[in-house]
């Protein structure tokens, strides 16, 4: 297993649109691996492949609190079913957005189709945050970050700030 650097906005590649991949086999269990370790040390609760320069539909993510034993879930080529017509709003943050967080309205429900770790079809209810993690990791399938959901100021201002800390970042 290996750290993968994690793709931060407003790097383009975040904005690419992901693939189905056509199973699981060993290197995609690889690649998931990564993706867990590289999510673990960040720290944070959920990646999507294209995070890591990946654009395959592919979602790790692990809920379990800090006093309680790991909980990975992984998902290959996951769609959201069925979401709730009621909203939730959480706070979230993204790793490829990093030091910023805010309030997104998402469905408060949803039910995820996915291939588990070993390929077998699953079908899993969401609600909580299990449902707001899944839809933002979805979007990063989909080209979308979190604060795209945001209004245009309030994004403008975090991607400009982003891009100014990569030039003082670049520069040292």
């Amino acid at each position: 297993m290996a750290i993968r650097p994690i793709i931060t906005a407003p790097d383009p590649r975040l904005r690419q649109i992901s693939k189905p991949v056509d199973g699981v086999d060993d290197d995609l269990r690889a690649l998931m691996d990564d993706m867990l370790e590289t999510m673990y040390d960040a720290p944070g609760i959920g990646l999507a492949a294209v995070q890591v320069g990946e654009p395959i539909r592919v979602i790790v993510m692990d809920l379990a609190g800090e006093d309680e034993e790991p909980a990975p879930r992984y998902f290959v080529n996951p769609e959201i079913l069925d979401p709730a017509e009621d909203m939730n709003i959480y706070e979230e943050g993204c790793l490829s957005v990093p030091d910023y967080v805010d309030e997104v309205e998402r469905p408060a429900t949803c039910r995820v189709k996915y291939l588990d770790y070993d390929g077998a079809e699953q079908v899993l209810e969401a609600e909580g945050l299990f449902a707001t993690c899944i839809q933002h990791e979805m979007d990063h399938l989909e080209g979308v970050l979190f604060i795209d959901h945001l209004s245009r100021l309030k994004r403008e201002r975090v991607l400009k700030k982003l891009k100014k800390e990569q030039r003082l970042a670049a520069a040292e």
